[in-house]
């Protein structure tokens, strides 16, 4: 299930998610709706990623070697 993929990435994904917003932030920027949009972008981006992967291990766990 796509969840415990999710589980298994969400400290370290979340660690560079908040790297990449504060850099945003500061670097281009300098408000704050912008920068939160871009965190929630990331966070959706980051959930699609653990449904595709977990998606994919289901495909080919079964067959790989």
């Amino acid at each position: 299930m796509w969840l415990n993929q999710y589980k298994k990435t969400f400290v370290g994904m979340q660690v560079v998610i908040i790297a990449a917003c504060i850099g945003a932030h500061l670097s281009i920027y300098r408000a704050w709706p912008p920068t939160v949009l871009f965190f929630l972008v990331l966070q959706a981006a980051a959930l699609a990623g653990a449904m595709w992967a977990a998606r994919l291990k289901r495909k080919y766990g079964a067959t790989a070697r």
